[in-house]
Formats: C-alpha cells, sequence, structure tokens
C-alpha cells in the first residue's frame, strides 16, 4: 500500500508537511498520507497514479469503532448495549467526522478530480468523513496500534463527552429502532418518496413506516438527515398516542 515518496512533488510533501504538524503526527511514508487523501476522482484524472484512500477508509472505519467501543467500555457508562450503542453510533457518525474533518482542515489536503472539485465535492460532508476515516486508517498502518489510537483518542474525545452529556442532536433513528423493536417486535421501514433539485444540491423527502402506519415527510438535504426527520416525526406521534418509555432518552 506504500507509495514511493519520489512521486511527490516537493510543494506538495511541504503541505503533508504542513498538515502533519497542525495534527500533531508524524508519518513514516509520507506516499501512505498522500494516498490517504487521494480521491478516487482525482486518480481516474492523472496518469501514474494507481491508488486512492477507499482501502484505507475501509480500514480507518473498522479501527474507529474498536476504539470507540473500548473507551465506552472502559469509561464505566450505562452497561446497556443499546445505550452504548446509540452513543457510539453519534460518536463515528457522519456528522461527527465531518465536524473533525472540517476542525483539522483536512479538505485543504484533498486530491480530487477537476469534476469533482466543480462540483463543491472538496466540501462534501461524506467526502470529508471518508478522508478523516482513510487518515485514520493510514496512520495505524504507518505507526501501528498505540500511536493510531492516541490520535482517535485526541480527536473523538470531545465527541464521547458531549454524547455522555446529551447534548448532541438526537438520533432519532436508533430511538426510534429500539422503540419499535421492543414494543412491536418489527423496525420502521423508510421510503424516499420524492427528491428535488439537482444533484449536487437536492432535497429528499423520506417517510417512515410503523406497523402499516405512516409518519412524515422528514426533509432533509441528504437521504440520512430526511430519515432523522421522519423518525423524530414519529417518536413525537407515537409519544402523544401510546408514551414512549423514558429509558429510551428521547
Amino acid at each position: 500500500m506504500r507509495r514511493s515518496e519520489n512521486i511527490i512533488i516537493k510543494s506538495r510533501k511541504q503541505n503533508l508537511i504542513r498538515f502533519q504538524k497542525n495534527l500533531g503526527i508524524r508519518f513514516k511514508s509520507l506516499g501512505l498520507l498522500n494516498t490517504a487523501l487521494s480521491h478516487k476522482s482525482y486518480v481516474n484524472e492523472t496518469d501514474g497514479v494507481s491508488e486512492n484512500y477507499e482501502k484505507l477508509e475501509f480500514l480507518g472505519d473498522a479501527f474507529l469503532g474498536l476504539v470507540i467501543s473500548d473507551c465506552l467500555y472502559r469509561r464505566s457508562l450505562d452497561s446497556r448495549e443499546g445505550f452504548l450503542a446509540r452513543i457510539k453510533s453519534y460518536v463515528v457518525s457522519e456528522q461527527t467526522l465531518h465536524r473533525i474533518g472540517q476542525e483539522i482542515n483536512i479538505q485543504r489536503y484533498l486530491l480530487i478530480g477537476k469534476g469533482e472539485e466543480k462540483s463543491g465535492g472538496r466540501h462534501r460532508k461524506g467526502l470529508i468523513g471518508d478522508s478523516v476515516e482513510a487518515l485514520i486508517g493510514a496512520f495505524y498502518v504507518d505507526s501501528g496500534y498505540r500511536q493510531a489510537r492516541r490520535l482517535v483518542e485526541r480527536l473523538f474525545f470531545k465527541e464521547i463527552i458531549v454524547v455522555e452529556k446529551n447534548l448532541h442532536e438526537k438520533d432519532y433513528k436508533s430511538i426510534l429502532q429500539e422503540y419499535v423493536q421492543k414494543r412491536f417486535k418489527t423496525v420502521p421501514v423508510y421510503s424516499v418518496i420524492k427528491t428535488k433539485g439537482p444533484d449536487h444540491k437536492r432535497t429528499f423527502f423520506v417517510q417512515v413506516t410503523v406497523k402499516k402506519q405512516t409518519f412524515g415527510p422528514g426533509i432533509g438535504k441528504s437521504k440520512k438527515q430526511a430519515e432523522q426527520n421522519a423518525a423524530g416525526f414519529a417518536l413525537s406521534a407515537l409519544k402523544k398516542k401510546r408514551g414512549i418509555d423514558k429509558t429510551l432518552n428521547m
């Protein structure tokens, strides 16, 4: 997976060194870091470059999940699996990854294709989040478990504290899923009923069905956001109609 150092031009090396310094880490292989910041659109448009960040993203996602799960376990929080799973799902969510990516200015150092650049890809939430996971995966490969874990803990500790204090945005989908499984022994079903706008600025309308009863639509700039809003509508309606179990932390 390691790329040759000599194919990285001088100005790019300087940018990578600056990025590491700002982040407080140091890669043994700048080539590996460069790969972690290379989107597939850039690789497809650039001769002599064959590796993008997707494999590192896959590894980083798994490593991040392990470290966050272990941190939550060691903090002696509520022992209920559903409660811990909800905290983890928020801490490793696309929204959190995007926020952390912006905090470390990772978007400034991404290599992306011209078409992706024109469509606003450099600032797209999913792309930034994926690159953060790729960075974590690359640092794990480069420097090992201990150093990579320290990086994850430093970047994500604040997010764990926020969600523990219930100051985060509610994960309505997880709450609804837990409630419906517990109460009805089934799962909510989400469906996109329509979309508006061009691909780069699309609005989604999503409804959710619980035991033949439909709620929504939830509206959002992404499918996930619209699903969260639909789940919020469903929870509010169910709470008024049936009374939601307080242990679900709505």
